[in-house]
């Protein structure tokens, strides 16, 4: 199918796309295991849920806890050996302080001890590195000495007072604390984060038996509606196609039964009046009466005439030549009616035709249909070309006139009332995932290029 190079561009009206899809019938074993996978990503959800809310509360267990153990040991060990002389830095009060932090405070529970003061300076550490050194205190060191509380929290290690510390997270708690002349110093004290991880583990071990546990005995109680809806479904679904397959083969009943009772009622009645006008014609004229003999003649060829777009539209409510002689037969048949209509069309089939499937035959034939319909609308007096080729599975499919063309920006952008074939032929082309282009312009004819992609079906 060669292009013409004189011809106006081809203007894509439809891009070609995958077809729709009909509806897959229900499955009983893809719903289980969307609901399965929906059951599994909900476990995931929860697991991740559980892991943050359990260790949140282990966190706050572990502070809680921290700062009860932390307030039993500033009254009952560090209050009574806290003395001035520690404050003042003297040697043998740090040594006695050193002694009772070391033998009854320090240990797995508790790694590390410091006294400070209100300026930033460490009055006493456990690491003697620390003693003596002055660091810019935080906002809950300070807030624990304006107004006076015990505050604990996770610690941030990544400060210089923690260099010595290992790990990546401690528990810290803040107390301050007065020697016997009031002055106001702050104790620390710092505890190991294992425990809290541990807790955490424990509260999510707790938290994902119960919520699993009750999922799957959700799932248990559920299960038997679930089976019993899908039974429903599939029925409602099975039900849904019968009757609309009963729709279609009731509308294609009532199809061939007005086209048989048209072909055998009036029709057959109209050729057998047009025979009789044609007989009474000739006796007419036995009789020397040639003005009643011609007036004859013309009751006959209108009755003719009748009878020839009967027979057009017998073709058009059912093409019984597509279903019963093939494509390439059903496409001789509108070119005859076309021709009868004053409208000649030269047919080239190349391509096997016959061969396509189903759907796409009655595609061919109703945009064929639908541009020859056009054709003789609005282009006549014209000749129309129909051309079908194949090319490596890739049908195209071209309507040709020789009509005085349109301008199609303006028609497609507002279209008339007398071109409701356009969105005809726009909408065939869109349900069935197809190319549609038009190529015309004004005085240079019409050209309608259907292409789509084809999987032939065996002949018998």
């Amino acid at each position: 199918m060669t292009s013409d190079p004189s011809a106006p561009p081809w203007q894509v009206l439809v891009e070609a796309r995958a077809a729709s899809a009909a509806p897959r019938r229900l499955s009983t074993r893809a719903v289980l295991v969307r609901l399965a996978a929906g059951l599994a990503a909900v476990l995931v959800a929860v697991a991740a849920l559980a892991g943050f809310g359990a260790q949140w509360l282990a966190e706050r267990e572990a502070v809680n806890d921290a700062a009860q153990v932390t307030n039993v040991l500033a009254d009952a060990v560090v209050r009574p050996v806290l003395t001035d002389g520690l404050a003042a830095g003297e040697d043998a009060a740090l040594a006695a302080f050193d002694e009772t932090v070391r033998s009854q405070i320090l240990g797995d529970d508790v790694i590390r001890v410091k006294i400070w003061d209100t300026e930033g300076r460490v009055l006493y550490a456990d690491e003697p590195q620390l003693i003596g050194r002055t660091f810019v205190l935080d906002d809950a060191q300070r807030a624990a000495l304006a107004a006076p509380s015990t505050r604990a929290a996770v610690s941030d290690l990544s400060e210089d007072e923690n260099e010595f510390e290992t790990g990546s997270r401690l528990l810290e708690v803040y107390r301050p604390m007065w020697t016997p002349s009031g002055q106001q110093v702050l104790f620390e004290v710092y505890y190991p984060y294992e425990p809290v991880a541990a807790r955490s583990a424990e509260l999510w071990r707790g938290f994902a038996g119960v919520t699993t546990s009750s999922l799957l005995l959700f799932v248990v109680l559920t299960a038997p509606i679930v089976w019993t809806l899908l039974r429903q479904l599939r029925g409602a679904e099975a039900r849904r196609a019968e009757l609309l397959q009963r729709a279609v083969d009731a509308s294609d009943a009532e199809r061939r039964r007005i086209a048989g009772s048209l072909h055998d009622g009036p029709v057959q009645e109209l050729v057998a009046t047009s025979y009789g006008a044609e007989a009474a014609a000739v006796a007419a004229d036995a009789r020397g009466e040639e003005e009643g003999a011609a007036g004859m003649r013309e009751v006959a060829g209108a009755v003719r005439g009748n009878v020839r777009v009967l027979r057009s539209l017998l073709v058009d409510i059912y093409p019984e030549s597509l279903t019963a002689s093939g494509l390439s037969s059903a496409l001789h048949d509108l070119a005859a009616t076309a021709r009868t209509r004053g409208v000649p069309v030269v047919l080239d089939l190349r391509a096997p035709i016959d061969a396509l499937s189903e759907a796409h035959e009655r595609l061919i034939y109703r945009i064929v249909q639908e541009a020859l319909r056009n054709a003789v609308t609005h282009a006549a007096p014209c000749t129309v070309t129909i051309a079908v080729a194949a090319d490596r599975g890739r049908i195209d499919l071209v309507v040709a006139d020789d009509g005085p063309g349109f301008d199609a920006t303006a028609v497609l952008d507002a279209p008339a009332e007398g071109h409701l074939g356009l969105r005809v032929l726009r909408d065939l082309a869109t349900d069935a995932g197809a190319e549609l282009a038009l190529s015309t312009s004004p005085g240079r004819g019409t050209r309608w290029r259907l292409r789509f992609t084809d999987t032939p079906r065996e002949i018998s």
